[in-house]
């Protein structure tokens, strides 16, 4: 087993349950660790045998554009989709972080961090 990580990714967005924050929309940072075999990607050097991280970053990218109240909603929508597009797969954690949220205080961020693995995997 190996882990593939994409972390930091810049997305703004527009979530939330004030009309507010949906309308003017927040600066959102994402980070993504997922569990795969890499033995065979790491003997055949190619591509098709391996996580495509430009896959996560996609999958990602798109969900965070599909606005919702609940951050939960969209983590739950990201890891939906790579265990549903990509079989290599094995187990996934996203964290979806709101940068500045307008929670009444200096706060750097708010975060929901969601795990889950495919039904086989141990």
């Amino acid at each position: 087993m190996g882990i593939i990580k994409v972390e930091n990714i810049r997305v703004f967005a527009n979530h939330g349950c004030l009309s507010e924050e949906t309308k003017i929309g927040s600066d959102y940072r994402v980070d993504l660790e997922v569990k795969a075999n890499l033995q065979p990607s790491a003997k055949s050097d190619l591509l098709r045998d391996t996580v495509d991280y430009v896959f996560l970053n996609r999958v990602i990218r798109e969900e965070m554009h599909k606005p919702s109240h609940l951050l939960e909603t969209v983590a739950r929508r990201i890891l939906d989709r790579i265990f549903n597009e990509d079989v290599l797969v094995k187990k996934a954690t996203v964290s979806i972080s709101k940068v500045n949220p307008p929670i009444g205080g200096d706060v750097e961020m708010v975060t929901i961090k969601m795990t889950d693995k495919r039904k086989n995997y141990k």
